[in-house]
């Protein structure tokens, strides 16, 4: 069959959006391209360039040809193409809490899948995804863009609401200078929490979708509060807190962690100019608790996973 080549584009994500632990996520015009090639060789050649290089396994640990694996073993073709030419160009910041690994599986599934005629649907691809990072709400915009609601039934299948919301929003990123593995941010969380607690999460969760299909901006700054996560995870993050408030005093609808951070995201309406003062806001408060951090402006991505014409 020889060779076959192709180049795909996927979405940096923010997940849980403050009340949605492992459920809500959005997609950022932020993206990690992947060239492909399919090869009957065994044998595997793997480059990075842009975030993560010199950091990211070039072997067999690679997570992108982890996930070509995967599908091709799920299609019957593992024993076909062997091996592979990788190519990752990527501007996701790593263990930032901007999807970096979701993007990765999903450029890896979305890429092996078009090579071998598109055999699964996106939901298949959602299930896959799923399989592989543990939970869904990092793969699922990644896969659909815009913003999603995902779930997971008690047989494990995975289900994805993908909307575009009504109201237009600038994405105002800190970036921290530094690493937080999702392991270590996972390892601080409690095993249960209140019921007072819960139903605080379930109320603004509920009320955050209801905003963004309505189009409603009032809502929002209660709505991305939260107390199943953030709280705890607030010890690793120095000013989390701080840099909340000063967003919103520089006219933000409101902020909260990351995925599971360092990253903070603080949202402000399309309509205001107060972008780029909610960015110095938010750069100056982590300045103040002596950490240095960097701001991207981003907006949603609303096309998610593509192919991208050679």
């Amino acid at each position: 069959m020889g060779e076959r080549t192709i180049r795909v584009r996927v979405p940096g994500t923010s997940a849980n959006c403050g009340p949605g632990f492992d459920t809500l996520g959005l997609a950022c015009n932020l993206y990690n391209d992947l060239e492909l090639t399919l090869s009957e060789k065994q044998q595997l050649e793997i480059d990075v360039i842009g975030e993560g290089a010199g950091n990211i396994p070039t072997d067999e640990n690679n997570i992108v040809w982890r996930s070509v694996r995967y599908l091709l073993e799920k299609a019957g073709c593992a024993e076909i193409f062997r091996g592979a030419r990788i190519l990752m160009h990527n501007n996701v910041p790593l263990s930032r809490g901007l999807g970096s690994s979701a993007t990765a599986i999903v450029s890896g599934l979305k890429a092996a899948n078009v090579l071998i005629g598109n055999r699964y649907n996106r939901h298949e691809l959602l299930q896959m995804g799923t399989d592989i990072e543990g939970h869904p709400d990092n793969v699922a915009p990644a896969i659909y863009g815009g913003f999603t609601i995902s779930t997971i039934a008690k047989d494990g299948r995975a289900e994805c609401f993908a909307l575009t919301p009504k109201l237009h929003l600038q994405l105002v990123v800190a970036v921290p200078d530094f690493y937080l593995p999702t392991r270590e941010a996972r390892a601080v969380l409690p095993q249960t929490v209140s019921r007072q607690d819960a139903v605080y999460n379930i109320s603004r969760a509920a009320m955050l979708a209801a905003a963004l299909c309505r189009g409603n901006e009032r809502f929002i700054s209660e709505a991305l509060d939260d107390a199943l996560h953030q709280p705890y995870r607030a010890q690793l993050i120095p000013g989390m807190y701080e840099v909340f408030a000063a967003a919103r005093e520089a006219g933000a609808l409101g902020a909260n962690l990351s995925g599971a951070g360092p990253c903070l995201i603080a949202y402000a309406s399309e309509r205001q100019q107060a972008a780029s003062q909610v960015g110095q806001a938010m750069q100056e408060a982590f300045s103040r608790n002596g950490v240095k951090a960097s701001i991207l402006h981003l907006k949603l991505d609303t096309r998610g996973a593509h192919i991208l014409n050679h």
